[in-house]
């Protein structure tokens, strides 16, 4: 395959490469392609949390929550009674 690129960007590789941290173009390119999924998979992460941060905030201008006390003491109990039926 043959890409045109411009050159500043072409000189951005060769420098790269000149670095001498990449044997070749294949594994600067494998890598650059790596990291771009890794920053779209964050983006997607990024906007699921925004949407659960937004129907969160919702519930709450509805009424719609539990008192983090009673959440915490309903755990608590729990885990001991796991802790005693352990013994």
């Amino acid at each position: 395959m043959q890409i045109a690129i411009k050159p500043e960007l072409e000189q951005r590789i060769l420098n790269k490469l000149q670095d001498g941290k990449y044997k070749n173009i294949d594994d600067l390119l494998a890598i650059a392609l790596q990291l771009l999924e890794d920053r779209d998979n964050k983006e997607r992460k990024l906007l699921d949390l925004r949407e659960k941060i937004a129907a969160g905030t919702e519930q709450i201008r509805q009424g719609k929550v539990i008192d983090g006390e009673l959440v915490f003491q309903k755990f608590q109990d729990k885990f001991e009674q796991m802790d005693q039926a352990q013994r």
